[in-house]
């Protein structure tokens, strides 16, 4: 008798069903956490610390931990909180960091992010300059109308004097070297320093500071010079423009803090530094101010000039 084969295919197909409505489905596969960082960050000096702040999801776990750390740098950062979510770094110095962010799950599995810092340096410099030996100073004078000048003396003597009751006059140029200040670089503030020689050679020999009027003038000056042929004959002219006065004084010494930034901008800006000319006001006899110059024993009275620009 012929079998009938639609029974027997029909009845095969339902095994096949009923077998596969009995099998489990597969696990889901076990994700790690997804982690992301912020945007890279920019920093300008004097900050030196930025907050690092990351996320973590994890779509079949639970985040159990989290650890920031320095990848890379230009020196080592101080890092705190780094065991959470948001940490500080802190000490950071001019250049790029690189940071990491990692996170943990409960199924000991970890995702990691980095971040990077850029420092910048501070758009703000002070300069600090106080030379010992400094070529660009030169005391110019006359005596009896014969030149009188020293190019080495150990003091700055600004003074209206006689010698063996001959007239003396004695100034002072003073450069300091400006070439590291950008041409274009805004001028904050320029103060220079001096420091009365408490042993004077000029003078009456005992107080650096004399007369009725010994107020100080000091002025940019308009033309180069060479200290290896410089007299009181040749001695370049001064500018009048901007020119300081420091007022006189009945103490016999006093160190003085002179605002010279309306003369160090155009020496700065022209690229024109001719230095100071220094010298009495009034140039009367018996009157002076005598200031140590950078040939002087003692270096913290060499004359000093402070320079804070922004570039």
């Amino acid at each position: 008798m012929k079998k009938d084969t639609s029974i027997y295919g029909l009845a095969l197909l339902c095994l096949l069903i009923i077998s596969g409505c009995g099998k489990k489905n597969n696990p889901v596969d076990i994700e790690k956490p997804v982690v992301h960082t912020p945007a890279p960050i920019t920093i300008t000096l004097p900050k030196d610390s930025v907050t690092l702040s990351g996320t973590a999801t994890d779509a079949t776990g639970s985040v159990v931990g989290y650890l920031w750390s320095q990848v890379s740098g230009p020196a080592e950062a101080s890092l705190f909180d780094e065991g959470s979510n948001t940490a500080m770094a802190k000490k950071l110095v001019a250049g790029k960091y690189v940071f990491q962010f990692s996170a943990t799950d409960n199924h000991g599995l970890s995702g990691r992010d980095t971040v990077s810092v850029t420092v910048v340096p501070s758009p703000v410099v002070t300069l600090s300059l106080s030379p010992s030996n400094n070529p660009g100073e030169f005391n110019v004078g006359i005596w009896d109308g014969s030149d009188w000048s020293n190019a080495t003396s150990i003091e700055e003597p600004l003074s209206a004097w006689t010698k063996d009751l001959l007239p003396t006059t004695l100034r002072d140029l003073l450069k300091f070297d400006l070439s590291s200040i950008p041409s274009n670089a805004t001028i904050i503030s320029a103060n220079l320093y001096l420091y009365s020689d408490t042993i004077p050679q000029n003078g009456d020999l005992v107080h650096a500071n004399m007369g009725t009027d010994n107020s100080v003038l000091i002025q940019q000056v308009s033309a180069a010079w060479d200290p290896s042929t410089l007299n009181w004959f040749n001695q370049p002219a001064a500018l009048t423009a901007n020119e300081v006065i420091v007022p006189s004084t009945t103490l016999p010494f006093l160190n003085i803090n002179v605002d010279v930034k309306s003369l160090i901008a155009p020496m700065v800006s022209t690229n024109a530094n001719y230095g100071f000319l220094l010298s009495l006001q009034h140039e009367v006899e018996y009157t002076s101010r005598i200031f140590c110059s950078s040939y002087y024993s003692d270096v913290s009275r060499h004359p000093r000039l402070v320079v804070t620009y922004e570039k």
